[in-house]
């Protein structure tokens, strides 16, 4: 029998050579017919302590490590987030380059500015 892999985002990495991984899965609602998100924590074994909070990774099914561990960190694809992304674009909002965010303007009007820029 094939060994299961799961792919999810590093939600805790503090423990030594541990990683908690939350995988979401997605699923059509028997009776309400709407698509449901429900996620899971998995601890997974990471020898190397190569993995970081926020990071997509995949882990894979192995023999029990401890009592909480049996899963292994296999593939590491990195922050989920990069440039030009969600959080960096939220991250413009809240330091309040609204335009620059959205990509809509050229330059930022600050509170003091009086005139109008396009």
């Amino acid at each position: 029998m094939p060994k299961r892999v799961l792919q999810g985002v590093v939600v805790s990495d503090k423990q030594d050579k541990t990683i908690v991984v939350k995988v979401e899965r997605r699923f059509t609602h028997p009776v309400l017919k709407k698509t449901v998100r429900r996620s899971k924590n998995y601890h997974a074994h990471d020898e190397a302590n190569a993995a970081k909070v926020g990071d997509m990774v995949q882990i894979e099914e192995s023999r029990p490590i401890s009592k909480l561990k049996t899963w292994k960190l296999v593939d590491q694809a990195g922050p989920t987030d990069g440039p030009g992304g969600v959080l960096s674009a939220v991250a413009d909002v809240v330091t309040g380059t609204v335009g620059a965010a959205l990509g809509l303007v050229k330059s930022v009007i600050t509170p003091g500015d009086t005139e109008k820029r396009t």
